[in-house]
């Protein structure tokens, strides 16, 4: 190239430093929303502030103690029948929390229920 300075794109970082960015910055303005510092109560039990969406947070806080028992253990990753024998319950009643739990939090169906129970109560180690 003649009297031209070669105009060269700034290389790209990878995948994971793209993630670890956005992870910062998303950590960064919860923050400033101070939902960090508060713990949202479910049932009875507590979580983040930062894991709870603020579409779900009013019906969150209307489950019953069962229909919150009934959304950590799937939040684990435990199947219907593995919860009714943790919780001393048919299959069909671990059913009916769910659905009532759905309905409650306005969601479309056991696919997005299980998503926000990952959400609120999957370990992060």
């Amino acid at each position: 190239m003649t009297g031209a300075t070669a105009l060269r794109a700034p290389p790209l970082a990878s995948d994971a430093e793209q993630l670890a960015q956005l992870i910062a910055e998303l950590r960064a303005a919860e923050e400033r929303r101070g939902a960090g510092a508060r713990e949202i109560r479910i049932g009875e039990f507590t979580v983040p502030g930062w894991r709870v969406p603020l579409l779900h947070l009013a019906g969150l806080q209307t489950l019953t103690r069962n229909e919150a028992a009934v959304l950590r253990f799937l939040g684990w990753g435990r199947a219907n029948g593995d919860i009714g024998t943790l919780l001393n319950m048919t299959e069909n009643t671990v059913r009916t929390h769910m659905n009532n739990a759905i309905r409650k939090l306005d969601l479309d169906g056991v696919r997005e229920l299980n998503s926000l129970a990952g959400l609120l109560f999957l370990p992060l180690e």
